[in-house]
């Protein structure tokens, strides 16, 4: 029983929609309208400004972490039910229950889950994102391989921690699959760059 309630909670901490919330709170307008449409720090950021967007790439960093706390907390030693904890994170951010079931492209949860679960592995992940970000200057790149990279390391030296490596697979494929628009756009050389102005 309590193993199901830790799920339950780690799905509704991965639904609070803070970037929808935030925005509705600074400028009284929804961010879903605005922007690529997405709840997540990048449109955040181009709607309300650069510390809106970085409170919520915090925050959204923090439900993923603090769902592993509370499931450490309870159950420590237990592998499945902390991979499951952070598989029911990232799922509420993608399919929030107080946004009818739309959220966000999972990257800040996943961000709290991973440096949680994987830690070296995720800053090797993470130096990826700021090397490709700085060549491309495009977050969405710097998100799709850096979440590869930690998925890749996470199956090199996964020995010990199967569960881990395949919740770290789950997650970057279905980060892709958030992503799917952003590629198409990468892939049309039309995807939005930091500090470059639309046409």
């Amino acid at each position: 029983m309590t193993e199901i309630l830790i799920l339950i909670v780690a799905y509704l901490m991965g639904s609070i929609p803070f970037g929808f919330l935030l925005v509705k709170w600074v400028k009284g307008a929804d961010v879903r309208t605005h922007g690529s449409g997405n709840i997540g720090m990048t449109n955040v950021w181009r709607v309300a400004g650069a510390k809106w967007g970085i409170a919520t790439l915090v925050l959204d960093i923090s439900k993923g972490a603090l769902a592993i706390a509370i499931t450490r907390y309870f159950d420590p030693n237990n592998d499945p039910i902390q991979v499951l904890t952070g598989l029911m994170a990232l799922l509420g951010n993608i399919f929030s229950i107080f946004l009818k079931f739309k959220g966000g492209k999972g990257i800040g949860v996943s961000v709290g889950v991973f440096f949680s679960l994987l830690f070296w592995q995720s800053l090797a992940g993470f130096l990826v994102f700021l090397i490709a970000l700085a060549a491309t200057r495009m977050i969405s790149v710097g998100s799709l391989l850096g979440a590869m990279t930690m998925t890749g390391l996470a199956l090199y030296y996964g020995e010990g921690h199967p569960w881990y490596s395949g919740l770290a697979v789950t997650a970057t494929l279905i980060i892709w699959w958030t992503h799917r628009q952003n590629i198409q756009r990468i892939l049309k050389g039309t995807e939005n760059q930091i500090g470059k102005k639309k046409a």
